[in-house]
């Protein structure tokens, strides 16, 4: 009895410290991106050499950090694993999808992931470490950490609200969150790349421009197209590879037998 209310007093002392660091975390993540779209820095284009580039670079990172340590004390040690082979796909993916003549992006698959794992907050933290790494060598994905935070946290969202508990609602609810995602996205594409991010999605801003439609209206129209589309397939991939995982280990995580994402109790 007081062995388990020992327990429970600890873990309300830890409660507010946390929440307070994803509090700071997101408002950290918001106000940097609403900055980058007031003021246009396209010097971001140019790598971290740039001032702004390297400021804006940590500003992320940091409120990577501070989501991940707000949810750390309620992942499991499988969850550690999982993030860098999350971030791995991302990059993997990412890169080769904008390199051929598909109007989609398929670099989220990892984040969507630990967010229908291990909740909003640590899908938001893999999203933006996935984007400041691949920035590392590819600048231009830089200003999108914003964006891929949102596709994280929309994901541990969806998951906990029971997009995993049929499979035909994952897509439903990836189209939903692509919407909300293209939105935010559109401006940062149209003042970082011109709207010509990617092959297949730059092939699209063009025909809109040649059909007389301005940069931004171009762009926010083929995000419109594409964000839905992907993330509609990024969020049934990402199920179907949820369902593939050992009962054993999806049951580990919190966040999973907390919601009964996959609709059934833990151990089952």
């Amino acid at each position: 009895m007081s062995s388990n209310l020992t327990i429970d007093d600890a873990r309300a002392g830890g409660t507010l410290p946390r929440r307070l660091m994803a509090v700071a975390g997101t408002l950290l993540l918001v106000g940097t991106y609403i900055t980058l779209v007031i003021t246009q820095p396209t010097a971001l284009a140019e790598g971290l050499g740039q001032g702004v580039a390297l400021a804006t670079f940590v500003a992320y990172l940091a409120a990577a950090i501070l989501l991940l340590a707000a949810v750390l004390p309620e992942v499991p040690v499988a969850t550690l694993t999982l993030i860098p082979v999350a971030l791995a796909l991302n990059v993997i993916l990412g890169q080769f999808v904008g390199s051929v003549m598909v109007p989609l992006y398929l670099d989220s698959i990892g984040t969507v992931l630990i967010g229908f794992l291990a909740g909003r907050r640590a899908g938001a933290a893999t999203g933006v470490l996935g984007t400041l790494i691949w920035s590392l060598f590819a600048p231009t994905v830089l200003p999108f950490a914003a964006g891929a935070a949102l596709v994280g946290f929309l994901a541990g969202t969806a998951a906990r609200f029971g997009a995993l508990r049929r499979i035909y609602l994952a897509p439903v609810a990836g189209l939903l969150s692509g919407v909300i995602v293209g939105v935010i996205s559109a401006p940062v594409a149209a003042f970082v790349y011109g709207g010509t991010s990617g092959v297949g999605t730059g092939a699209l801003v063009a025909t809109f421009r040649a059909m007389g439609e301005s940069l931004f209206s171009a762009v926010t129209k083929q995000a419109l197209i594409s964000d839905p589309g992907d993330k509609a397939v990024v969020f049934l991939i990402a199920a179907l590879l949820v369902y593939a995982l050992p009962g054993r280990l999806t049951s580990s995580f919190d966040f999973v037998r907390r919601y009964r994402v996959l609709g059934r109790r833990s151990g089952n």
